[in-house]
């Protein structure tokens, strides 16, 4: 596996559906290959996106259950807010 870019950085914050870090940044990778590879085939970056989070919370559902899920997704405005998802951010 290798990738010429590496299209995401690892989120902090711990939660319960968190794996180590180090596995959370091997999975990233493999990901970002994937991503870059589907861009590179001229797929847009929107559906990429859009498709990805489908597949995520699909994934979240089937492992979790709907109100863990749900859970989980109700934190996510306050954590984009706060820019943990913000690749530009800058980490002091």
């Amino acid at each position: 596996m290798s990738t010429t870019k590496s299209l995401f950085s690892p989120a902090s914050g711990q939660s319960p559906f968190e794996q180590s870090q180090t596995e959370r940044q091997i999975a990233l990778e493999y990901l970002a290959e994937a991503w870059n590879e589907a861009e590179e085939d001229g797929l847009e970056t929107a559906a990429l996106a859009h498709a990805s989070l489908f597949a995520a919370l699909a994934t979240f559902v089937r492992m979790h259950g709907d109100e863990a899920t749900a859970e989980l997704v109700a934190q996510l405005p306050d954590r984009i807010r706060t820019g943990e998802y913000n690749l530009e951010r800058i980490l002091q």
